[in-house]
């Protein structure tokens, strides 16, 4: 019989889309069943210019920037409480904020916690739209030393009833 790993510490990252909601599930799920600690973080993307600031109001950049960023900080955390915790039933979990580049910070925080597993939602875009605007998932997936389980968007999704088999759409090779 195989022994499937317990994951003590499950990292969900959210970017606050339906895609992460319905990763969301999986995070959880796990988190759940190995009585683990569950981790949500947000990272927000560092996109203000600072030479498009500087000069053009009054005060400092560094201080216009923190008093911003903790007003914002405030207003997610409340966010993201009110959103997951409602969901979550007794299992323990932290809600975390950065702001930065969204995989390095994922990846800076799984190697700071000790995380055991990642858990990822991706919104699948291919061609022009994955050439602009990336993919922070496969970023994840590419540089993360734990495992990374990524799921996709619904749309993309493998369309299984929860009355059939999954292998049972599986076609056997000619």
């Amino acid at each position: 019989m195989i022994e499937y790993p317990k994951y003590k510490k499950v990292l969900f990252c959210t970017d606050l889309s339906e895609n992460a909601d319905l990763a969301f599930g999986y995070a959880f799920g796990v988190a759940k069943r190995d009585e683990g600690l569950l981790y949500i973080l947000h990272v927000k993307a560092d996109t203000a210019d600072q030479s498009l600031i500087e000069g053009t109001v009054e005060g400092s950049y560094p201080e216009m920037a923190e008093s911003i960023r903790e007003a914002a900080q405030i207003e997610l955390d409340k966010n993201l409480q009110e959103h997951y915790a409602k969901k979550i039933e007794s299992t323990p979990f932290e809600i975390v904020t950065k702001s930065g580049r969204p995989y390095q910070e994922i990846i800076e925080f799984a190697e700071e916690k000790g995380v055991d597993i990642i858990v990822i939602g991706t919104h699948g875009r291919t061609g022009l739209k994955h050439t602009f605007f990336g993919s922070v998932a496969e970023m994840v997936l590419r540089h993360s030393a734990v495992p990374v389980f990524i799921i996709p968007s619904e749309e993309k999704a493998w369309p299984v009833k929860s009355d059939e088999k999954l292998f049972d759409k599986i076609s056997t090779p000619m």
